[in-house]
Order: structure tokens, then C-alpha cells, then sequence
């Protein structure tokens, strides 16, 4: 079984001789931490400088890591990867805005996205980060309990009414819905609302999904907390397990305020804490619907093997792996291969609004130890058997 993972023919099949290369080309670029450094701080001054760099950017690095400037553009992706089973997840990945009118633009994206969603049998999930649809500062004021002036309150309701339009219509359409995770500092006030929205929308099955990054300590207990509220109320959960993409933000804020940190104290721990929460939700399966977001050849023969020793289909719809666009293909592929349901998150949106998502994959890609040597290992692996 733990072999799966390396056939390379599988996992590439859909890139031709030129992508490959692209791809080599990249990761060679991204393995490298001064490389990703420079290339950062150059890319953020051209652009901020409107330097035409936008084809550039658009020819390499996006068109590997993104499915389109918009979610037409996108079609051509997912119908390519849905030929080999592996379904797409549509990300329109412009943040850290901070204008009610962003956030109603952001609002009508993920309820189109939703329709269109609707439309294809290759898009089983829709899905939205709650700082599309309101203020962090805002957000992290609400969770700390803080009292809110009249103003403060009305915009609240207001991004609490999103939610509720945004898991209403995934609700009316039956369209499975995501809901990122961000800071632990804004997290509070955005699990509190999407509990909310289970109770409200997952009667029946798990429709609406939460996110738990489990390279936080304290996440498993509040999956614990929130099964016995689900048993209690009569509610389906559905979370997206991640490992978590903020982590020297998270340090060093801690570090700053004299507090402990939120995340585990080692790699090690934090797949311990992953597979524990894997664990947890194939033993309450009958609750629960897992999207088990994860670039871990391990974590992903855990729940293979668990799903097989709990005589779960490798269909059984309750349960997805997820990766991004452009990473781990010789995971997706190969899953999608035996059987398993399988979807890329696709991030879509006009170049430059997408570019704080783009630098933060490289940063990640530098930063997670191995990561990028197996991506560079599999792809030289490819080029051989093609003799490129």
C-alpha cells in the first residue's frame, strides 16, 4: 500500500512534457529560501509599481499553483482533472480587504460559485474565508467577548447575515460548503458563527464544513466539545482537517504578548494531533463528514487504512482528500485512481489580487521540510521514465 504514492505516471499524466518541465523549473526556484525572498520582494514592487509583469507571473507560477483569473476561465482545469476522477474545489483567493462593499463582492462570488457548483458534477464544493466577509479586527473583537459600539454591532450582523445567505443557498442547492480557517485570534468569533450554521444547516448530513488546524494544541478537545453539542442538538459536523498555514504569524504574536503559543511544539506533534483528529471523526463517521486536507503521504494511508479496517467504501461520500492545485498530484492522482474522492482547491481571481496567496505557497513550500525535495524528486522521477 505504501507504494501508491509513487507511481509518477499516474500522478503527471495530465501535464504534457512542457508543464513538466514548468513544474521542475518552479520548485527548483521555490527550493531555494534567498530565491523565494528576492523573487517575493520583487514581485510585490513591480506590481505595486504596475510594472507589466502580470503575463510573466501569469505564464509560470500561476498557472501552476492557480485555475484561472475567473471561474470560466477555471473550466478548462477542472474538466481536464474530473477525466482522471479528481474533483475541483473553486477558491476565489483575493484577501485581506476591508470595505463593506469587498465583502458583498465576495459574498456574490461564493454564492455564484455555489450556483455553478450546482451545475457540475465536478465541483462538489463551494467555499469562503470569513475575512471575505468582514473585518479581522472586528472578528477578533467579538471573540474576545469585547463590548461593540451600535456601529460595531450593525456590522456584525451584517457578516453574520453572509454566512447565513452563503449556507442557505449551499443548503437549497445541495452543494457542500467550506469554511477556512484563519488566525487564532479571529477564530473564536468565526467557529462560534459557523456552529451556528451546522445547527441550522446540517440536520440531515453535513453540508456546511468548518476548518480545524490541527497544529493548534487545543483543537481536537473543541472537535470533542462540539460532537457532544452535535449529539445533544441533533447536528451533523463537517470539518476540513488541515495542519495550518499561519504558523510564524501565530509564534510570534504569542511570543510578542508574553502568551503560550497556540500551535503544537513540534512537527512531530502536530501529526500526532492530525491523525488523532482523523482518528476521532472515522470513529463517529455516522456524525460526521471528513475533508482531510493534507500534503502527508502518512496522514493519507492513515485514513486509507482506517477506512478500510471500519469497512468504509473508498467512495462513501462522507469522506474527501484535498489538495491544493499544482502540489502533491502524486497523492490526488493516485487516490482518484483507486477509487478514492478526491478535490483540488482551485484558487481563481485577477493576478494581482491573488499574489499574497501565491507568495504565502512558496513561503510554505520553502518552509515545510521535504516538501518541495519530493515534489522535485517525483517530477526528475517523470522526466526519466519520459526520457525528457
Amino acid at each position: 500500500m505504501n507504494t501508491l504514492f509513487n507511481n509518477t505516471e499516474v500522478a503527471f499524466a495530465l501535464k504534457s512534457d512542457t508543464e513538466l518541465e514548468r513544474a521542475y523549473f518552479l520548485f527548483k526556484l521555490i527550493d531555494s529560501q534567498p530565491l523565494v525572498r528576492i523573487g517575493t520582494a520583487v514581485t510585490n514592487f513591480a506590481l505595486k509599481a504596475h510594472l507589466p509583469v502580470e503575463g510573466l507571473i501569469r505564464s509560470t507560477v500561476f498557472d501552476h499553483f492557480c485555475g484561472g483569473v475567473n471561474e470560466d476561465d477555471c473550466l478548462r482545469v477542472v474538466d481536464k482533472m474530473f477525466t482522471k476522477g479528481v474533483s475541483s474545489v473553486l477558491d476565489y483567493s483575493v484577501e485581506g480587504k476591508e470595505e463593506e462593499e469587498q465583502f458583498e463582492a465576495a459574498l456574490a462570488m461564493t454564492l455564484k460559485t455555489i450556483e455553478f457548483a450546482k451545475e457540475r458534477e465536478a465541483i462538489p464544493f463551494a467555499v469562503f474565508k470569513p475575512t471575505g466577509f468582514g473585518r479581522l479586527s472586528l472578528y477578533e473583537k467579538v471573540g474576545e467577548k469585547a463590548i461593540l459600539t451600535n456601529d460595531e454591532q450593525a456590522e456584525w450582523d451584517r457578516v453574520v447575515a453572509r454566512f447565513d445567505k452563503a449556507c442557505k443557498l449551499a443548503f437549497d442547492k445541495d452543494v457542500l460548503l467550506l469554511i477556512d480557517a484563519e488566525e487564532s485570534w479571529m477564530q473564536d468569533a468565526a467557529d462560534a458563527i459557523v456552529a451556528d450554521m451546522m445547527r441550522k444547516y446540517n440536520k440531515q448530513k453535513a453540508i456546511v464544513f468548518n476548518t480545524l488546524q490541527m497544529y493548534r494544541w487545543d483543537r481536537l478537545d473543541y472537535l470533542k466539545g462540539l460532537h457532544e453539542q452535535a449529539k445533544n442538538e441533533g447536528f451533523y459536523i463537517g470539518m476540513k482537517l488541515v495542519r495550518g498555514a499561519y504558523m510564524e504569524k501565530e509564534n510570534d504574536r504569542a511570543a510578542e504578548r508574553g502568551l503560550k503559543s497556540p500551535i503544537c511544539v513540534s512537527k512531530e506533534a502536530t501529526d500526532v494531533n492530525y491523525n488523532a483528529a482523523v482518528v476521532y471523526m472515522v470513529e463517529n463517521i455516522d456524525k460526521m463528514a471528513i475533508f482531510a486536507g493534507t500534503h502527508n503521504e502518512e496522514s493519507s494511508y492513515k485514513l486509507m487504512q482506517l477506512m478500510e479496517e471500519k469497512g468504509i467504501a473508498k467512495n462513501d461520500k462522507r469522506i474527501f482528500f484535498g489538495q491544493l492545485l499544482g502540489m502533491s498530484d502524486n497523492i490526488s492522482f493516485n487516490l482518484a485512481a483507486n477509487s478514492y474522492n478526491v478535490a483540488k482547491y482551485l484558487p481563481f481571481g485577477p493576478v494581482r489580487d491573488v499574489m499574497p496567496y501565491l507568495i504565502r505557497r512558496a513561503e510554505e513550500n520553502t518552509s515545510v521540510a521535504g516538501q518541495t525535495s519530493r515534489e522535485l524528486t517525483l517530477i526528475k522521477k517523470e522526466k526519466e521514465r519520459r526520457k525528457l
